[in-house]
């Protein structure tokens, strides 16, 4: 095992697709929200046209290019005008706000997600740090039964600023009262977990659950239980 690996003693985890399976849980309340409002759309072609459109939303907030309101509404007004499906904006606010609504009561975690951090428990202070919205992400681990593992939840609507700003990770640290040197972080967001730790000065293993890229530096996992090879 590495040499600083043996010093740390605290573990901060992204949720949203590290924990959390984002994808899965999106879908399935997806599935709810537009048969409740009758929108007559295929799933599957909803989908395949909202993620990607979702994920480049994502980016501008973090990049501050666009507000909590704008993504919102956004992503989904770009996918109903790609799918030309007629809709009022109405209903797209209606929809948005039903989404983040029964978002949280979805809550399909990746593979081995209680196993690894029932196994680092014990041996680490666990604590999260993520972008997502501070109303859902407390409810999202509440009702996937995460919140026993984490001493700390640190959401950048908390702080002001998103990962990878390295302001986060310093809030973070010091909010758990942690020493960058004895502090790791995990997650799937190489830009935003990875190089924004890295940035800050601490330790990283990333999730590299999707084949995306990454670097020599970089511990990488292809799944959660492979952190144990680590930790």
């Amino acid at each position: 095992m590495n040499k600083l690996l043996n010093k740390i003693k605290h573990i901060f985890f992204d949720l949203d697709h590290t924990l959390w399976d984002f994808e899965t849980n999106s879908i399935q309340t997806f599935k709810q929200v537009l048969k409740m409002y009758n929108i007559g759309i295929d799933l599957s072609k909803f989908m395949e046209v909202y993620s990607p459109i979702n994920h480049n939303y994502w980016k501008l907030y973090r990049d501050n290019k666009v507000s909590k309101s704008e993504l919102r509404y956004g992503r989904l007004k770009d996918t109903f005008d790609r799918l030309d499906y007629d809709i009022s904006d109405e209903l797209i606010d209606v929809l948005a706000e039903e989404y983040i609504n029964y978002l949280p009561f979805n809550n399909a975690l990746f593979d081995g997600t209680h196993e690894i951090l029932t196994y680092l428990k014990p041996k680490y202070k666990i604590h999260i740090i993520t972008n997502g919205f501070e109303e859902v992400q407390h409810k999202k681990m509440s009702n996937a039964n995460l919140l026993e593992y984490f001493d700390k939840i640190i959401t950048s609507e908390e702080v002001g600023v998103k990962k990878p700003n390295r302001k986060i990770f310093e809030y973070a640290l010091n909010k758990a009262n942690a020493l960058l040197e004895e502090s790791m972080m995990i997650g799937d967001n190489f830009e935003a977990d990875i190089l924004g730790a890295r940035n800050a000065g601490m330790q990283t293993i990333f999730c590299k659950f999707n084949g995306e890229t990454s670097d020599d530096e970089t511990i990488s996992v292809t799944r959660l239980s492979e952190i144990r090879q680590y930790l």
